[in-house]
């Protein structure tokens, strides 16, 4: 098993697919990308001409149906990620899914409960990569008191001003990207590597923009938010802020800090900071090599289906959880209620 060939087919082959994924499998030894599938089939050429694949398909079923292929790697937008994986592991093909898991939390549960009656295959989401470099350390700080109790843990993240002019993208339209919300989700999956799940949010957002040209240059409406202001409590005792927006300009970049009883941490821009009761100021916390962490999907995902490791960035428990938080801020948006998790589904 450990040196098992892999043969992989894609499905959409998007930015993060031709820069990470298929650079990273195909520097794998015994790894081969059988064929690709992305949305045309000149831009299907384009990408096997590019990464000297051989075969290219004419529908995204084709590529699970082929015996030749034993993994899926899904690099679409969310609205096929449920569809995908759902056919691939019914196939008995293992699934590297790219982020963000589903569009709702109800296509999440049904590709977790999937996974968990095919335990013999490997199931992955793409991670939340921000935060890599850090885990461990921020972990770490906290399992040694540095922090003392965490008390409050705040997100920002924005810094740009409104873009009115610029056409529907991808991730602001509600049929392909679904609940999810800018880079809310990217946010929350880092947070509950540090301080565990929420269990109570409410949520307020706003578009500015009402319509956008598509593609095509036909106005649409803009069903997602451009702002948007999340409070919530922790399991962990601790309450949260997030703010993600795409219209605080000159904000600074973007961060997230935990304060606690005995100490503060701050994350931003890949780098770490720190300080406790006694100091005037933060300083920078150095990240010990040890504890260093970075990007390994593409290993982890091969290695799993190996079984010499077990999959953590990410599992479709960790997906689950970051979904029905998403699907709660857009129940709250719409109620004005508070929502409490896990979702009753």
């Amino acid at each position: 098993m450990a040196s098992e060939k892999v043969r992989v087919g894609i499905i959409g082959a998007g930015r993060n697919t031709k820069s990470r994924h298929i650079p990273g499998l195909q520097a794998i030894e015994g790894v081969e990308i059988i064929g690709v599938c992305n949305r045309s089939r000149k831009s299907s050429q384009r990408v096997a001409d590019e990464f000297g694949i051989s075969k290219i398909y004419d529908n995204w079923q084709d590529v699970i149906k082929d015996s030749d292929t034993d993994a899926i790697v899904i690099g679409t937008w969310p609205y096929m990620h449920c569809r995908a994986t759902v056919a691939a592991l019914m196939a008995n093909k293992h699934v590297m899914c790219e982020a963000r898991m589903s569009m709702n939390a109800r296509e999440a549960h049904m590709m977790r409960m999937l996974a968990r009656q095919k335990t013999h295959l490997t199931a992955q989401i793409v991670p939340s990569p921000m935060t890599l470099r850090v885990d461990n350390t921020i972990k770490r700080l906290i399992a040694d008191g540095y922090l003392g109790d965490v008390l409050a843990v705040e997100v920002r993240a924005g810094g740009a001003f409104l873009d009115a002019d610029s056409p529907l993208q991808w991730r602001q339209d509600l049929d392909l990207s679904g609940m999810n919300i800018m880079s809310m989700g990217i946010w929350y999956e880092a947070l509950m590597r540090w301080v565990g799940e929420a269990t109570r949010i409410m949520a307020m957002g706003k578009t500015f923009v009402k319509m956008r040209p598509d593609a095509d240059g036909i106005m649409r409406p803009v069903r997602i938010p451009e702002h948007i202001d999340i409070m919530g409590d922790l399991a962990c005792g601790a309450q949260l802020h997030m703010q993600v927006s795409a219209v605080t300009g000159l904000a600074g970049a973007p961060e997230a800090l935990i304060f606690g009883s005995q100490g503060t941490v701050r994350f931003s821009g890949n780098r770490l900071f720190g300080g406790q009761r006694e100091d005037n100021e933060l300083q920078e916390i150095d990240i010990p090599s040890a504890e260093e962490g970075g990007w390994r999907v593409e290993e982890e995902f091969v290695n799993a289906i190996r079984g010499k490791e077990t999959i953590t960035h990410t599992d479709f428990e960790t997906g689950v959880k970051y979904m029905e938080f998403t699907e709660a801020v857009t129940r709250s948006m719409s109620s004005g209620a508070a929502v409490s998790l896990p979702l009753q589904m």
